[in-house]
C-alpha cells in the first residue's frame, strides 16, 4: 500500500514513473530524504525532520523548495492513508537535484507506507548486531565537509552493504565504529546505552546524523529525573552497559540483545521505562 504526493498538494498513481532517467538522484544518489512514523494521522518530530531535512540541502548545496510544499505533500499524504485498516504509516520525504539541466528544478515529492513486519519484529523482540568499522576517524567530519557525513542524502549503498554483511554473520542489525574505537551509529538508527540511570549517545560532530527519536527519548527522560548525555564512548562499553537500543523514526526504541555473538544485558523493565518515556512525548 503507498500514497504519493507531489508539494503542490496533488496525489499522483505511485504505479506511475515520477522521476526522469537522468535525475542524479537515480544516478547518483544526489538527493536527501527524511523518514517519518505517522501514528493515527499525527506525524511526529515532523518539525525535527523538516529542520534535517534544511539542514541536509545546506550541506549539499541542494535548493530545497519551501517548506510550506513539504507541508502540503505531507497532509495530502496522511489525509488519503486508509487509517481504519492500517493506524501506523512511514511517511518518507524525498528531493533530488532533478534532471541534468540547469532550469530543471528540485524533485520533491512525499510517499506513505506500511510498517514492515520485520520492523515490528524488531520493535517487539530487540535485535541481534555486530560491529563494523566505518572507516573514518571521528573528527573527520569538519575537515571534510565534502563527504557529508551528517547529512541525510539518498546514497545510502554503504549502509545497505552493511545490513547485507549483518545478515551474513547471522545478525539483524550493525553498530558502525570509527577508526578510534568509538561507536558512531547504525546504518538507519542511532545507538543509545544505559548506565544506571545515565542515558548516552554519539553527538552529532562526530560525523553521525542527529537523531529526532533520540532526541525525543533523552528529552523524555531528563524530564523524568534521568541524566542524558551526548558525548564519545568505545564500542567496549557496549558490552558493559545496563542496556543497549537501536533508535530510529519507525524502528523506535529497539533493544540489542546480542552483539558480536555475545549476549548483552537486556533489563525487561528498563526496556519498559523507556519505550514508555519515548511515547509519552505524543
Amino acid at each position: 500500500m503507498r500514497v504519493l504526493a507531489l508539494l503542490d498538494g496533488t496525489l499522483v498513481d505511485p504505479e506511475v514513473p515520477l522521476l526522469y532517467a537522468d535525475d542524479p538522484g537515480v544516478q547518483r544518489g544526489d538527493g536527501i530524504f527524511e523518514t517519518i512514523l505517522v501514528v493515527e494521522r499525527h506525524p511526529r518530530e515532523l518539525g525535527p525532520h523538516l529542520d534535517r531535512l534544511e539542514r541536509s540541502a545546506r550541506l549539499m548545496d541542494l535548493p530545497l523548495p519551501e517548506r510550506a510544499g513539504w507541508q502540503r505533500a505531507v497532509q495530502a499524504v496522511i489525509d488519503a492513508w486508509p487509517w481504519h485498516t492500517a493506524p501506523e504509516m512511514v511517511l518518507k520525504l524525498v528531493c533530488t537535484r532533478g534532471a541534468d539541466d540547469s532550469e530543471q528544478a528540485p524533485t520533491g515529492f512525499a510517499m506513505g507506507s506500511e510498517v514492515s513486519a520485520g520492523i515490528l519484529r524488531k520493535r517487539a523482540e530487540g535485535v541481534s548486531a555486530v560491529t563494523l568499522e566505518r572507516g573514518y576517524d571521528p573528527q573527520l567530519k569538519d575537515r571534510a565537509p565534502w563527504l557529508l557525513l551528517s547529512a541525510k542524502t539518498l546514497s545510502y549503498a554503504v549502509n545497505m552493504a552493511a545490513l547485507r554483511e549483518a545478515d551474513r554473520r547471522g545478525a539483524d542489525e550493525v553498530v558502525f565504529t570509527a577508526t578510534d574505537g568509538s561507536v558512531l551509529e547504525g546504518p538507519t538508527s542511532n545507538v543509545v546505552l544505559a548506565r544506571g540511570r545515565t542515558l548516552l549517545t554519539t553527538p552529532p560532530d562526530s560525523g553521525i546524523l542527529a537523531g529526532t527519536t533520540q532526541a525525543a527519548l533523552f528529552r523524555a527522560a531528563e524530564q523524568a529525573g534521568w541524566q542524558a548525555r551526548v558525548e564519545s564512548f568505545p564500542a567496549t562499553e557496549l558490552f558493559h552497559a545496563d542496556g543497549v537500543w537501536l533508535v530510529s523514526s519507525i524502528r523506535l526504541i529497539s533493544q540489542v540483545h546480542t552483539l558480536d555473538g555475545i549476549r548483552l544485558k537486556a533489563d525487561a523493565d528498563l526496556h519498559t521505562e523507556l519505550t514508555g518515556l519515548y511515547e509519552s512525548q505524543y
